[in-house]
Parts: C-alpha cells; sequence; structure tokens
C-alpha cells in the first residue's frame, strides 16, 4: 500500500484546497494535495460554476492569489483563444459574457490557470497532486489525525498519506466524520443561534441546500440535437414544488430578492431585456472570437437545483476494506446518495429535453429549442455533465467561533456599511445571504449583508488538535453558509487555513494555540497578499 509524509495533507483539490497549496508550499511545506477527480478547481472548473464575486473585486476584497488567477484567466484568453481586436483590448474582459459574473470562463481555462500557479511547486518537489483518490477512513489518536486511507479510484487499492497538518477541502466536509471531529449538517434552530432567518422549534438536520448536476449547453440554431426521453422525464415535467409558481421545468420562477413570480425565458424576449437563462452563465460568447463557433452556457439555474433530498450522512461511513458499488460516484458514499446523485442528473436531462420538445419559445415561434445540445468538450467529461455536482453546503465544524447571520446582515446593522470588524480577522468577504430551496421543502432565503470578514475562530475545531476546514466546511451556519460558500471567499478561506498550518508546524503547537501568535498570523497573512479588512466603502 503506497503512502507517504508530508508538512501538510490537504484532502481536495476544489478552491479552496488548490489555493491552500499554493499558500502552503510558498511558505516552504511539503503538500500533499489529493483530488476525488481528475481537475484541480473545484467550483471554478469541476463544478463548471463561473465564480460568483462582489461589485469591488477588481480593485480589491480579495486575495493577490485570486486576483493573479483572474488576470491569468483573461490573459490565457488573449493567448489562446483567437479573440477579436476588441476583446483582446478590453482591460476587463468577460470571456463569456454572462451577466452572473465578470469572469465567465471556460472550465478548462481555469484549470490550465491552476495548474501554471502551481506549477513551479511541482518542479521543486514541495507539492505532490494526486489525482482519483477518494478519503475512506482516517486514523485518529489523541484528538489528532495520524493519517488518512484513501481509495485510488483508478487502480481500486488503498493508500494511506499521512501530514503534520490535515486541512480538510472536500466538497461535503468528509474527513469530519470520518475523524470523529464535531460538526452541524442543516439548520441551526433560532434558540441555538438566535439568527433571524434560522428554524422554529427544532434544529433541522434534513435543512440543507439542494445540489445542482451541472452541464454545458451549446446552441446551434436550425440543427436538430434532441436527445431520448429521459427515463424519469414523466416525474420531472410534472414536479410541482408547494412554493413554486408552477412545474419546476417551466420558464415561471420566484425572484431571489423579492420572492415575486417572474418570467426567466431562455432569451431576451425584448432586445433591452438582459435577465433571461442562456446570456445568465454563458461561457462562450461567439462575437469575441474569430473563428465560427457556438455560444455555449453552464445549465445552473433554478429548473435544476435538485432539493428533493440530502446526499449527506445517509449512507454508513464505509468499513475495513469494505466499499460499496457506487463509491465511486463523485460525493457518493453508498448506495442512497448514489441514486440521489442519478435523480440529480435524470433532472437536469430532464431539463435539457423540455427546453428540446416542449419549451415556448421567447419569438413565439413553434418548435422548442432543438439545436440545444450537452458540449463534453467544455466539461472534459464524455457526456457534457461537469466532473462533480455543485454542493452549496457541506458538513460545517463545530468551532470555537460561529459566523451567524446578526453579524453581517445589513438589516441588523443598520447604516453601516460594512459589518463589523473581528479582532481575529483572517480574510475578507461579500455576497449576498443567498439560500437556494431546501432538501425538507424550505424555500429559498435571499438577503442582504455587508461586506464581511472571515474570523480565525471559525476555522479552529472545538477539539481536533491538526484539523483545519479548508473551504465551505468551517464554523458557519446554515444561514451564514450562504455567503461564505462563494468562489473568492472559499479561495481565502484555503489560503488563510494554510498560513495557519505554517505557524502550527513553526511553532510546533496545535491548531487552539493560534490565538497567541494572532498579531505574527495577520502579518503573515498581509505579506502574502491576503486582505483582512475592508476598506471605508461609503467614500467610494
Amino acid at each position: 500500500m503506497p503512502g507517504a509524509n508530508c508538512d501538510i495533507l490537504i484532502v481536495g483539490g476544489g478552491t479552496g484546497g488548490a489555493a491552500a497549496a499554493m499558500m502552503a508550499c510558498e511558505l516552504g511545506h511539503s503538500v500533499i494535495l489529493t483530488e476525488e477527480t481528475d481537475w484541480l478547481g473545484g467550483q471554478l472548473t469541476a463544478q463548471i460554476v463561473p465564480p460568483d464575486e462582489h461589485p469591488w473585486i477588481e480593485q480589491f476584497g480579495c486575495t493577490e492569489r485570486y486576483r493573479t488567477y483572474r488576470r491569468l484567466v483573461r490573459q490565457y484568453y488573449r493567448d489562446h483563444k483567437n479573440l477579436t481586436r476588441e476583446a483582446q483590448l478590453k482591460r476587463t474582459l468577460n470571456p463569456g459574457s454572462g451577466w452572473v459574473s465578470r469572469l465567465c470562463h471556460e472550465p478548462k481555462v481555469g484549470v490550465a490557470v491552476i495548474a501554471e500557479m502551481l506549477r513551479p511547486y511541482l518542479a521543486s518537489g514541495s507539492l505532490t497532486i494526486l489525482y482519483r483518490r477518494k478519503a475512506h477512513s482516517a486514523d485518529v489518536q489523541d484528538d489528532r489525525v495520524r493519517s488518512v486511507r484513501f481509495l485510488n479510484l483508478k487502480n481500486g487499492k488503498f493508500e494511506e498519506y499521512s501530514g503534520s497538518v490535515v486541512l480538510d477541502a472536500t466538497e461535503l466536509g468528509d474527513l469530519l466524520p470520518m475523524t470523529g471531529t464535531e460538526y452541524v449538517i442543516g439548520a441551526e434552530s433560532i434558540d441555538q443561534s438566535k439568527e433571524p432567518n434560522s428554524v422554529n422549534g427544532n434544529p433541522e438536520p434534513d435543512n440543507v441546500q439542494g445540489l445542482t448536476w451541472c452541464f454545458a449547453m451549446g446552441h446551434a440554431d436550425g440543427t436538430d440535437h434532441r436527445i431520448a426521453k429521459p427515463a424519469q422525464y414523466d416525474k420531472w415535467r410534472t414536479w410541482k414544488p408547494d412554493f413554486w409558481p408552477g412545474p419546476l421545468l417551466g420558464f415561471q420562477v420566484l425572484h431571489a430578492h423579492t420572492g415575486e413570480e417572474i418570467e426567466l425565458p431562455l432569451y431576451p424576449r425584448d432586445p433591452d431585456d438582459w435577465y433571461a437563462l442562456f446570456p445568465y452563465r454563458q461561457i462562450v460568447n461567439p462575437a469575441t472570437r474569430k473563428k465560427k463557433m457556438n455560444p455555449v452556457t453552464v445549465v445552473n439555474w433554478p429548473q435544476n437545483d435538485y432539493f428533493e433530498a440530502s446526499i449527506i450522512d445517509v449512507d454508513p461511513l464505509p468499513i475495513g476494506d469494505q466499499i460499496p458499488d457506487q463509491f465511486d460516484l463523485p460525493g457518493a458514499m453508498g448506495p442512497v446518495s448514489a441514486s440521489r446523485l442519478a435523480d440529480s442528473k435524470e433532472l437536469s436531462l430532464s431539463l435539457l429535453y423540455w427546453l428540446q420538445h416542449d419549451a415556448p419559445r421567447h419569438d413565439d415561434q413553434p418548435g422548442a429549442y432543438p439545436g440545444l445540445y450537452m458540449d463534453p468538450d467544455i466539461t472534459g467529461t464524455p457526456d457534457g455533465f461537469a466532473k462533480y455536482p455543485y454542493i452549496r453546503e457541506s458538513r460545517r465544524i463545530k468551532a470555537q467561533f460561529t459566523v451567524k447571520e446578526q453579524y453581517i446582515a445589513a438589516y441588523t446593522n443598520p447604516g453601516a456599511d460594512r459589518a463589523p470588524s473581528f479582532t481575529d480577522s483572517i480574510g475578507v468577504g461579500s455576497y449576498r445571504i443567498d439560500l437556494h430551496p431546501s432538501t425538507n421543502g424550505k424555500n429559498t432565503i435571499d438577503t442582504s449583508t455587508l461586506p464581511f470578514e472571515i474570523p480565525a475562530g471559525s476555522l479552529i475545531p472545538v477539539r481536533m488538535k491538526n484539523l483545519i476546514p479548508a473551504c465551505k466546511n468551517i464554523g458557519a451556519t446554515h444561514i451564514t453558509n450562504g455567503c461564505y460558500r462563494l468562489h473568492p471567499v472559499e479561495w481565502n478561506i484555503g489560503e488563510s487555513a494554510a498560513a495557519i498550518a505554517s505557524l502550527m508546524l513553526h511553532y510546533h503547537m496545535d491548531v487552539q494555540g493560534i490565538g497567541t501568535h494572532l498579531t505574527e498570523l495577520q502579518i503573515l497573512l498581509f505579506d502574502q497578499g491576503v486582505e483582512i479588512q475592508w476598506p471605508k466603502l461609503h467614500a467610494l
């Protein structure tokens, strides 16, 4: 059974994990980075989700490395994508022209850029990347993770790796149950958190935001790419959540901010109307290219949010050498989660079929949209689906400090331009509290926040000595997860987790001792380009 030791073992190569590897290697540590798929980048790549960002992202409000990532994405398009002269000269180029982000780009570009950013560390030997490794179990002694056992999905064999510090950067917080680390799933009660939007009565562990199995969809008008009817189409075609204005497969949706019923057609009905589904997450815009090509969008829409049931803690952990048949399905631990993930794919396929066969056109012409097709060249998969489902909400550690709604919401801090500062801030972020419909039937929660900070205490487990969360599994609540889960925040969490790990190694201390070196940690982060406070925004 192959195995290796390192300073910092990072389990999960998503947005937070990749960023953590950059920071840890830059600080001089040996790093093993494992990833379940064959693409690093998580939300940015394997889940093909254009980055959700705040209005000031071009100037400030993210780490220097995240800004470098954005700059290199644009440069990659200038160097390799045969752009028109107008697109080449645009400083703030939005490659796909989608309106959900200022940087709607193809996932393969993200993969290439992350590889370029990690290349010096691979060349020096400080970084080892192990693809297609899925965490299976862990050896824990005296509240310390000694090693993590992985299944090599390429050959079906077990491998074991150890690090002096272990970072959990998995999409679902996989290491938390494996190591016996205290964690929370679902929604806290109002008695627990005192949050205005928390639930009345008992906590709801089954109240988890829905996931989405995204796919890349091109459009060649005048062609016919219609697929065979999916097995579950009749189910999803008529499925109507209690809080939805009509069947889920339809253009009538609820406005995320106001809750009012609106129409989201595939394309704008009027030339001045920009609020439509295809341009929403468009990642290929033919108008920016010299070469003739089709437009492509990412289908991550209200209509294919899967919130029928949760996939967290619905299967027992594998025991010994036991491997469930479904273990190699991304995100699945066993038959129940695998079945639900298969249902989420069927929902997405059913949406495509509906668009091709039954959807009313925006121009009121007959015939739906037969020219729509899944584009596997975009996703690096045989079928055009993302390599991994888009996970919005994972297990969350029980931390020394938990970020709550009242700390960051605009309506609980009237007159302020920023959320109250944390003395132990290790980063910044800004995004609305954006909770998609939940797996126990709760509707969307979408409300305003103030630009906020990331407190170090939210990364410190209450007991485990050398395990640090490095993505969306920090000490947040169900509510605040809705704004701490976004791309630049998760990237910042990954970098900051690695900086904490570095000081732990330097001082031979447990993670709970980081508070005695807080000033040093913040100086280290500042020197590494991590912003830990917002400027005064009311003057901008």
